[in-house]
């Protein structure tokens, strides 16, 4: 019996660290998601960082800042959520759908 349950130990670290590698590769990925039809864009990476944001100069409208502001919003939490389902799809192809908690 303890021969297995140190096997099932070395399994789950060999796991954890099969994870943690993941989320490090994923961390350097990035996504990117537009709004307003690539008027403005948004890129983001598997750390949920926002790193680059690019306005076309034809959306800005002083008497429309409201639309802007909108769309800035529409892209960057796009971007945020495509960013989580990379990470959870590519951890969830590394533990076989088993959802576990405090790892994305």
């Amino acid at each position: 019996m303890a021969k297995g349950l140190g096997n099932i130990m070395k399994q789950a670290q060999l796991m954890q660290k099969k994870m943690m590698r993941l989320q490090e590769e994923l961390a350097e990925r990035e996504v990117e998601a537009s709004a307003g039809g690539g008027m403005v864009t948004a890129v983001v990476n598997g750390r949920q960082q926002l790193l680059s944001l690019t306005i076309d100069p034809g959306v800005v409208d002083a008497e429309d800042v409201e639309m802007l502001q909108d769309l800035v919003l529409a892209a960057v939490n796009e971007a945020l959520k495509k960013s989580q389902e990379m990470m959870q799809e590519e951890m969830g192809k590394l533990t076989g759908g088993l959802n576990i908690p405090g790892m994305f």
